[in-house]
């Protein structure tokens, strides 16, 4: 029996060991399991509170960018609620979790790139010959 099977509605751990280690907060309300999942956990339907069209739109985009990752599609259920939900169906190389999983770690891995190349170059600029 999958987890999802057991827990068609329970929260989605996202707390990383490095997470706990830096005694960062983590909301473990953050992201739902929604019903409709199914039995082999290759599809499943997630709802992650307080958040827009800005993370849905990159991740989705990250998500599809999996090639075991079949249909990724996001919603905002209305527009007075901060909610967002996003749809997940693999091949079957991996769970929808799981690519969920991914698509997020991935997508922080590249924010960090670009900041950090950020951070280089406007360090490395020299901004004494220019004109205002």
């Amino acid at each position: 029996m999958s987890a999802v099977e057991q827990k068609p509605t329970a929260d989605v751990e996202m707390t990383d060991i490095n997470d706990q280690e830096n005694d960062v907060q983590v909301d473990n309300n953050k992201i739902k399991l929604l019903p409709g999942a199914t039995s082999d956990g290759f599809a499943a339907s997630f709802q992650i509170i307080d958040e827009d069209h800005t993370l849905g739109n990159a991740l989705r985009y990250m998500i599809m960018k999996n090639p075991d990752v079949e249909f990724c599609g996001y919603s905002i259920p209305h527009p007075s609620e901060n909610k967002l939900n996003i749809r997940i169906q693999t091949y079957g190389g991996m769970t929808a979790v799981q690519a969920l999983h991914k698509g997020l770690d991935d997508l922080a891995d590249l924010c960090t790139f670009i900041e950090e190349d950020f951070s280089t170059k406007v360090a490395a600029k020299d901004y004494s010959t220019e004109e205002p």
